[in-house]
């Protein structure tokens, strides 16, 4: 398998004990004054990077359009008995009959989400939870193993109330991973459904969760996780429309003394990887960042990342942003019914977050701050309430 070196030096994950959402909290506003000024102080060093279009995306066949996986994969032990068994005890493992008669049969209707190497379905077990099922598809039993089992490693060891709760497994009849899930699905399936659901306070609400749920993976695991696939379709709402991150098929972990991963093939879903990713291969948290801000312009304009033309929702918004249209990029099922304050926080945060180059874009705890309206950023939102584009912060510390 090609690979390079810095891939298979990191290829096999070190288990280390979980960090609660608390303990994360507590630690990231003691260093949220230093990150801001590291954070301008590097963008004014930049200002002279351009800022012009994006890489060309390739054709891709049907098949592959949603998602391209590469064949780097972690090296684990053979035997799946012995992994399972260092897994939470709270985790069930489900038989494959108890899986078939919660989807129907794995009926089509029930069928949520579709990528490269995996299906997800809305299922509904004997007492009645709804549950989203991820079916591993694609790929040779040692590799489906290798996911299976890489995907595990990770999700064991994270818990903060916006990542999805996987309730269980199964191994019997194919590889599957059980997750809690409420009626409301995937922020996807209200997204680019009727949006009945979707008032400006719950699309808020949304981008404040997802937002703290990758700022916790970035910053509050002892190792740093990458999600590397953050899209509408992996983030599961709850019963309140809290955002729950899902789908940690394609995630990485991020040693502290690296600054990033090189990846020789293309994994993730195209309309929300970064240019650096097309260039050079590179992954790190702000590859993160890039995608998130592109969920932030399909919650403001109710548009997908690439519509049926396969036209980049990026390339499209940039000019309103610029111009400050912001009737022309509003989801006209708001209507005017939106915080104009809170509005401003998004488009200002989404302008920022897909920059072209990766030293422009915030951290996620910086994401937070904006979001929350925090005093260390306040500077900075008034800057951009009052018209100045990315590159006008270029000229100033806030």
């Amino acid at each position: 398998m090609a690979s390079v070196a810095i891939e298979s030096a990191e290829s096999e994950p070190v288990p280390y004990a979980s960090t609660s959402s608390a303990d994360f909290e507590n630690q990231r506003h003691s260093n949220t004054s230093i990150h801001w000024r590291d954070f301008f102080r590097t963008r004014k060093k930049r200002q002279g990077v351009s800022s012009q279009g994006l890489p060309i995306k390739p054709k891709l066949t049907r098949r592959k359009k949603k998602r391209i996986k590469g064949d780097v994969v972690p090296q684990i032990s053979s035997s799946l008995d012995a992994e399972l068994s260092c897994f939470k005890s709270s985790w069930k493992n489900f038989s494959l009959s108890e899986l078939r008669e919660a989807t129907d049969n794995f009926s089509r209707e029930n069928l949520i989400g579709e990528g490269g190497y995996a299906e997800v379905y809305k299922g509904r077990l004997k007492d009645g939870k709804f549950v989203a099922i991820k079916r591993l598809t694609r790929g040779s039993p040692e590799e489906m193993t290798v996911d299976f089992l890489s995907e595990l490693g990770i999700v064991v060891h994270v818990d903060h109330p916006n990542i999805a709760q996987l309730i269980g497994y199964g191994v019997d009849g194919g590889m599957h991973l059980v997750l809690q899930l409420s009626p409301h699905g995937s922020l996807a399936s209200l997204l680019y459904g009727s949006k009945e659901k979707l008032n400006w306070c719950i699309r808020f609400k949304i981008a404040l969760g997802a937002a703290e749920g990758l700022c916790y993976l970035h910053e509050g695991c002892q190792r740093r996780i990458i999600h590397k696939d953050i899209k509408p379709a992996n983030i599961l709402l709850s019963e309140d429309f809290d955002a729950q991150i899902s789908d940690f098929g394609l995630s990485k972990w991020l040693p502290n003394q690296w600054t990033h991963h090189i990846v020789s093939k293309v994994e993730g879903t195209f309309g929300y990887l970064p240019p650096e990713f097309f260039l050079h291969g590179i992954v790190n948290e702000k590859t993160d960042v890039f995608a998130f801000g592109v969920v932030l312009l399909e919650l403001v304009t109710g548009r997908q990342a690439l519509d049926n033309s396969q036209k980049s929702l990026i390339m499209w918004a940039n000019p309103l942003i610029r111009e400050n249209k912001i009737e022309q990029l509003i989801d006209p099922s708001l209507r005017d019914d939106y915080d104009s304050d809170q509005l401003n926080r998004v488009l200002a945060l989404a302008s920022i977050c897909i920059c072209p180059s990766e030293a422009d874009r915030p951290r996620m705890s910086q994401v937070v701050d904006i979001l929350k309206g925090n005093n260390s950023c306040q500077e900075t939102l008034k800057q951009l309430e009052e018209g100045d584009t990315c590159e006008d912060l270029l000229e100033g510390d806030p």
